[in-house]
């Protein structure tokens, strides 16, 4: 196993995911819930997060393949979603990514999709395991610790709130909206690379 691939996997699945970013979002969509459940309503969440991440990651190729989609389009497309989502962590939207706040308590959407899974998270899943599928167990093992991550994070969502302070949640979230945008610059390119490389090889 290469190491610093999967570290670095893990992290890309931290950032994509937003545990840090998701704590104001969780924490004001559970204020109404008693607060007996909100505990459990959070872990229920995020595996459901997780088996919607870990479906793509065993099944999305089948999928691209249906759609006729090749890992040159998934790399230049989930490079643009991840630098649309990284500009949203840099520059918030003053209501919030919902928009509107939510009555009752939420079932699947929108904590789990699009918070945890949303497109970015799983563009991220389809691109790693579509680059060296040989790894798929590898990409299976870095999403349980990122999903382990964002459950823990979470569960203190309201403790880390309090201690932190809006303004500090706020300046990490942008701090990793910056980091995310670099390695969506990166994931652009390098699909554009190979773009090139392959009108180069048909023209010759």
């Amino acid at each position: 196993m290469d190491s610093s691939s999967f570290i670095s996997a893990i992290v890309l699945l931290v950032l994509v995911t937003d545990p840090l970013g998701n704590i104001p979002l969780f924490v004001g969509l559970l204020r109404q819930v008693d607060p007996a459940r909100r505990q459990r309503i959070i872990v229920r969440e995020v595996l459901f997060a997780f088996a919607i991440l870990v479906f793509f990651a065993l099944f999305g190729q089948r999928v691209l393949k249906l759609m006729h989609l090749t890992d040159t389009s998934l790399g230049i497309a989930g490079g643009v979603i991840l630098f649309l989502i990284a500009l949203k962590m840099v520059f918030p939207h003053p209501e919030g990514r919902n928009g509107h706040p939510l009555h009752g308590e939420p079932f699947l959407v929108p904590l789990a999709i699009p918070f945890i899974a949303g497109p970015s998270a799983i563009a991220t899943v389809l691109l790693l395991v579509s680059r060296e599928p040989h790894r798929i167990w590898e990409w299976l093992g870095a999403l349980s610790v990122a999903m382990a991550v964002s459950a823990i994070v979470l569960g203190f969502a309201e403790k880390i709130s309090d201690f932190l302070g809006e303004q500090v949640t706020m300046a990490f979230e942008r701090l990793m909206g910056l980091v995310l945008t670099a390695i969506a610059i990166e994931m652009l390119l390098a699909g554009i690379q190979k773009f090139v490389q392959q009108i180069h090889v048909i023209a010759v």
